[in-house]
């Protein structure tokens, strides 16, 4: 009973040695007397009890690993508080258990060496706006190495930058002068729009108000125009009628009539006058003549 008993537990003990399951994502390096054998995929494998052991268990999924804040000096000369998260993957579990006694302390000092000289060639501005490159850098930095250890980093992120207290005051106070800029330039840009509006307005009228007193000058020209072209149709027209007049029968005895009259009319009129002074013309038989040529066809007339 006592040999079954003990038959048993090493028959379980066998079996425990020589069958191992792998969980999914992991990797199983197996050694063989002491040396490397083979690395076990996940799933059922068979090893050869007390020759074969387990030596290291990777997982092959993406691991995060924070990188300890440390003071990192710029190009300027100014400190910065930085820590950063980096992501990492086991792709070859015979090197990360051989390449390095301890590959994620290896990649934590290797991350934060490389982010003080990618930091270190930068202006203190430059390593606000240049996150992405800095995160780069890092990257290709890192991974260089790291595969020698089987270990692929896959990206590193900055979580936090944070500069001296006095130069936090001095990028405040900055950021507060280049917003009073901004808003005098708006100002003063809205100022200068609001003149150009004026003087644009003022030239339109003025513009405008020219050519309304242009169309009223040709109006009134043309008015005039046609006031005189009216008016000398209206003299020529009595012009050709009087001239028609007179060609008619006793026409030119009606037009010595009316100068007679006018002839009598003026010496009359000079002669009531005390003041003036009469002028008799030295040729009087022509006056005489007339008025008696005029008398003679009003008597005719009557």
């Amino acid at each position: 009973m006592e040999i079954a008993l003990v038959l048993l537990v090493i028959a379980v003990i066998f079996i425990s040695r020589s069958i191992k399951v792998v969980p999914q994502q992991h990797a199983w390096v197996i050694e063989r007397l002491g040396k490397y054998h083979s690395t076990l995929t996940p799933g059922l494998n068979i090893l050869v009890p007390f020759v074969d052991r387990v030596a290291y268990k990777h997982v092959l999924k993406e691991i995060p690993l924070d990188i300890a804040s440390q003071v990192c000096i710029t190009r300027d000369n100014t400190q910065l508080q930085v820590d950063g998260i980096l992501y990492f993957q086991v792709t070859d579990a015979m090197r990360a258990s051989y390449g390095s006694s301890n590959y994620i302390v290896a990649i934590s000092q290797l991350a934060q060496t490389s982010l003080r000289s990618v930091i270190g060639k930068l202006e203190l501005d430059k390593t606000f706006e240049e996150r992405d490159i800095i995160n780069a850098q890092v990257v290709a930095a890192i991974d260089e190495a790291a595969l020698n250890w089987g270990v692929k980093v896959l990206r590193y992120e900055i979580k936090d930058l944070t500069p001296p207290k006095e130069i936090l005051h001095a990028m405040q106070a900055q950021i507060t002068a280049e917003r009073g800029k901004r808003a005098l330039i708006a100002a003063s840009e809205g100022r200068r729009q609001e003149q150009i509006n004026i003087a644009t307005g003022e030239r339109e009228a003025f513009i405008a108000r020219s050519e309304g007193e242009k169309q009223a000058a040709i109006n009134q020209a043309q008015g005039q125009a046609a006031a005189i072209t009216a008016v000398a149709d209206a003299t020529a027209g009595a012009i050709e009628r009087i001239a028609a007049a007179i060609r008619q029968p006793g026409g030119e005895q009606a037009v010595q009539l009316k100068v007679a009259e006018k002839a009598v009319e003026a010496y009359s009129k000079v002669a009531s006058d005390a003041t003036t002074t009469l002028i008799i013309p030295g040729n009087m038989s022509e006056v005489s003549t007339l008025i008696a040529t005029a008398m003679k066809m009003l008597q005719t007339g009557k």
